[in-house]
């Protein structure tokens, strides 16, 4: 299994229980394809540098998870069907280093 970063950006006018229930179903699909969710970072509403989908806003999530290469193309899929999903990056990542014995 590979470390990945699934980044996206969803939709600001989409509520806090919303936006609960996609991190959660996210987490799920990875989760269900044999993977492991290890950080979930929400930063919440930011502005963006340029507009998406004429938003200038956008709630961001940034997860960090292990999972299959193979399922890369799934969640990709499922991400793009998401219609408060606005923009998504899965970016392979090297493992963490363990802290060095001194």
């Amino acid at each position: 299994m590979r470390h990945y970063e699934v980044a996206f950006i969803i939709h600001p006018d989409q509520d806090e229980t919303s936006t609960k229930e996609l991190i959660e179903r996210v987490q799920s699909w990875i989760k269900d394809a044999g993977g492991t969710v290890h950080k979930a970072d929400v930063w919440g509403k930011r502005k963006m540098a340029y507009e998406i989908k004429k938003q200038r806003e956008g709630q961001y999530v940034f997860l960090q998870a292990e999972f299959e290469s193979a399922f890369c193309g799934e969640l990709e899929r499922n991400l793009r069907l998401q219609e408060a999903v606005m923009r998504f990056m899965l970016t392979a990542m090297e493992p963490a280093a363990p802290p060095a014995a001194g």
